[in-house]
């Protein structure tokens, strides 16, 4: 629940203001912001697998199969990594800014020196973030989460918000912008740093950890296996979640990619929700494993597929049959709205697909053996990198958002049952059905409805806080539609009703 209040507030705030930053800093500036998000993901490639490597060592400690001492030399040595790679790969960002803003991007009315500056600012921003998911993997893995999840908040609030009274006293310049953000992220490295050092276990000799280069590669030994297939799958990972917004980085001016850019942030407020419970249950289900508890960990992991899902369909279908009315009510702009619209669709369907998709991740994951969701994402990528060159130059940026949903949808049929197949034998269609389709149907049916009477009543509200309003009241009873009939729900009720009548018999009695 923390996880989920935190991710909603962050999501919010970072989804209601863009019409701000639309507003004083234009769509072209934007633009930038949209390649910051961008380069960032790419970035985290660098990281090659070691921070959820971390994660994983750190649950695995709370369930005492690593000692003490050995965890806090992997810490130490995965410091000075991270150390000396985000030096060296935010140097290297910060001395290539002019050439990508001259050789890639397509700048139209802002100033190069500008978008040269930026871009620097950008670089030493992603750097000192980047260096934060190694600490934040330390709270994680020790599943501090409502801490976590305040911080983050914060976080956001200081990120999301505070920028704004700048931009409006000083000007909209994306120097303005970028320079807050290098200031919000040292504040972030700063306060995780202090969280993680009084999260880890203390020794009662600190001076057994060594900075040398062979003590390094001594205690990250024995985790490469891991961290290697992570970082692979992480390299697959994004180059099928980011590969299109890097090629239409290039392909478009910057106020189109903003437009691209706002149309596929909206929709990742589908993945926004799956994320916080894939958050928790990475460390669980790594403790439960190291603990030996195969049927608690196979209980544990179809009921967050069921809890996940019954978030996850009410929204994605709510993006996509409503995208350019959640358009024109999020930012005002007609134009903005219909451009948005079919790229909102698709990207929601697709995102609403792999969430489901991504769970047998989780599981190879818990089982430290990611050698079939390697193959399996290497097979995604082979089919999704031509799909999308294809339909992008037939038929236009929408092909994106086409080639996003059908290979999605192809990982989830034709995959994923692999998977089952070697790590929860039998349990597949079962997973599918009960697990993955059965918990969001009757707030499809909501929502389907409410399709029918807005058809039949023939108009729209026009004025955008009614519209709001109309939406929200739409998907919030579709969700708690979904809710209502779950079988965890209808279990709970029943307790409580059971747990009345002892009461009112001792009552009596």
């Amino acid at each position: 629940m923390a996880n989920y209040a935190s991710q909603i507030y962050v999501t919010l705030a970072g989804i209601l203001l863009v019409p701000v930053y639309l507003r004083y800093m234009g769509a072209e500036a934007y633009g930038l912001v949209g390649f910051f998000a961008m380069v960032q993901i790419w970035f985290g490639l660098l990281d090659m697998g070691l921070t959820l490597t971390l994660v994983r060592e750190t649950a695995r400690l709370q369930g005492k199969a690593v000692d003490a001492l050995t965890y806090c030399h992997l810490v130490r040595a995965l410091e000075l990594i991270f150390l000396g790679v985000g030096i060296v790969g935010g140097a290297l960002l910060f001395f290539s800014a002019a050439r990508i803003a001259t050789s890639w991007l397509t700048v139209q009315h802002l100033d190069l020196a500008t978008v040269v500056g930026a871009l620097q600012l950008m670089s030493i921003a992603i750097a000192m973030r980047w260096m934060s998911g190694l600490y934040r993997g330390i709270v994680s893995g020790v599943e501090d989460f409502v801490w976590l999840s305040g911080f983050n908040a914060v976080i956001a609030s200081c990120r999301f918000i505070g920028v704004i009274p700048l931009l409006m006293w000083l000007d909209g310049s994306p120097l303005v912008f970028f320079g807050y953000q290098c200031a919000i992220g040292l504040v972030e490295l700063i306060g995780l740093i202090f969280k993680a050092k009084r999260s880890m276990p203390l020794l009662h000799d600190p001076a057994q950890l060594s900075w040398s280069l062979a003590y390094i590669f001594t205690s990250v030994r024995h985790t490469l296996t891991f961290s290697m297939g992570i970082s692979f799958a992480a390299l697959v990972w994004v180059a099928m979640t980011q590969v299109d917004k890097l090629l239409l980085s290039k392909l478009l001016p910057l106020s189109e990619y903003g437009i691209f850019t706002l149309s596929v942030l909206a929709a990742s407020g589908v993945s926004l929700i799956a994320g916080p419970l894939s958050n928790v249950l990475l460390p669980q289900l790594a403790r439960l494993q190291a603990q030996g508890d195969e049927d608690q960990l196979m209980a544990l992991y179809k009921r967050m597929t069921r809890a996940v899902m019954v978030m996850v369909v009410p929204t994605s279908l709510l993006l996509a049959l409503f995208s350019e009315k959640i358009l024109f009510a999020w930012t005002g702009d007609p134009m903005i709205a219909s451009q948005g619209a079919p790229i909102l669709s698709l990207y929601a369907l697709g995102n609403g697909i792999l969430a489901a998709a991504a769970f047998p991740y989780y599981l190879q994951y818990a089982k430290g053996k990611l050698r079939l969701h390697l193959i399996g994402t290497g097979l995604f990528l082979a089919a999704f990198i031509p799909f999308l060159l294809f339909l992008t130059k037939t038929i236009g940026v929408t092909g994106a958002g086409y080639a996003w949903l059908v290979t999605n949808a192809l990982y989830l049929l034709l995959w994923t049952p692999v998977v089952h197949r070697r790590f929860a034998k039998g349990q597949h269609v079962k997973w599918l059905i009960e697990d993955v389709l059965a918990p969001g149907r009757y707030g499809v049916l909501a929502l389907l409805a409410f399709t029918l009477f807005m058809s039949t009543a023939g108009a729209w509200p026009g004025e955008r806080l009614t519209l709001v309003l109309l939406l929200g009241l739409a998907g919030t009873v579709a969700t708690v539609i979904t809710w209502l009939t779950q079988s965890e729900f209808k279990g709970v009720v029943k307790n409580w009703l059971l747990s009345k009548n002892d009461q009112h018999s001792r009552d009596a009695k």
